[in-house]
């Protein structure tokens, strides 16, 4: 004590101490918060992963829907017909060369 009060020495010690300590866990207290908030963000982050997965699989689900209704809607005499003229036509090799001159270009 640094000078005589009318308090006991003993209050006026427990006072200071109470006061050292709560300056001396604010460091600890401070990195905590920090700590929690980092938590929570992280939290937040995997949520949202784990919900535009969910997204991107239930568009995939619809897209390949779509497709398989879009395969079993054409006629299929008109397929057939197609595929027929297709492979009287020199189509595959027209296709290859565009192919092999796309690589070219590439390489």
């Amino acid at each position: 004590m640094a000078f005589p009060t009318a308090v006991n020495g003993q209050i006026t010690d427990a006072v200071t101490q109470a006061g050292v300590n709560t300056l001396a866990s604010a460091p600890a207290i401070a990195m905590s918060s920090v700590y929690q908030s980092l938590a929570h963000s992280l939290g937040i982050l995997y949520q949202n992963t784990v919900q535009q997965q969910a997204q991107a699989a239930i568009c995939g689900q619809a897209a390949t829907n779509q497709g398989v209704i879009q395969i079993y809607s054409t006629n299929s005499m008109a397929a057939a017909a197609v595929t027929a003229k297709l492979g009287q036509s020199d189509f595959a090799n027209n296709l290859l060369a565009v192919v092999v001159a796309l690589k070219a270009l590439k390489s």
